[in-house]
């Protein structure tokens, strides 16, 4: 049996615990619980979610600070339904709900930030220039870019999509899944020169 204080102590990776991802303003606001039904699951899904994607950028960036991390299906359905920036508990591109397996569809995302970038982004520079360094260097799925501090959902499945959208101008679709990239790789790596040099394993 998992008492939350256990819960919140779980180590998912080098650099990241369980009760990061447990706070919700959603939640706490609307006084809504945002623990999971599964906790073994979502501490299963949030691990590989962590080690594969955040601990690369936080290793190469320094701090990752999440902006929204896990939250169970009470408080994701709640967030929809007064639309308050959820997607549906159906919609298969929610990534949120960590401990939902449906069938092999297991997944975990979060809304993050990278302070690094986001104190270059509010001097003006592009987010394609993160977009395509994500792309280039993590073996995500979705990435969607978003106005504020270019904050941006990264999403974690077992079969990876890479698709990357953007709320941010030019608004739309960057990469659609399956496609290549619409820049060359030389034109992308130009874009992310003077980014710090990848600490993770590189991509195959």
């Amino acid at each position: 049996m998992w008492s939350l204080e256990t819960l919140g102590r779980v180590r998912l990776s080098e650099h990241f615990y369980m009760r990061e991802f447990l706070y919700s303003e959603i939640a706490n606001f609307h006084q809504i619980q945002n623990i999971p039904d599964d906790p073994d699951l979502a501490i299963e899904t949030g691990s590989v979610f962590c080690r594969s994607l955040l601990d690369p950028l936080q290793d190469t960036f320094g701090r990752v600070a999440v902006r929204s991390g896990y939250r169970s299906r009470a408080v994701n359905e709640y967030g929809n339904k007064n639309r308050l920036n959820c997607a549906r508990n159906d919609n298969p591109l929610e990534c949120h709900i960590w401990d939902w397996a449906r069938g092999d569809a297991r997944v975990a995302g979060a809304s993050i930030v990278i302070p690094w970038f986001a104190d270059q982004y509010d001097r003006g520079r592009d987010w394609r220039d993160l977009a395509w360094w994500l792309h280039d260097h993590l073996e995500y799925s979705e990435i969607w870019f978003f106005p504020k501090l270019c904050a941006f959902n990264l999403v974690w499945r077992p079969q990876p999509m890479r698709r990357i959208d953007s709320y941010i101008a030019p608004r739309g679709r960057l990469l659609i899944a399956g496609d290549a990239p619409t820049e060359t790789v030389t034109q992308r790596q130009c874009r992310y020169g003077d980014f710090p040099k990848f600490q993770g394993l590189v991509r195959a």
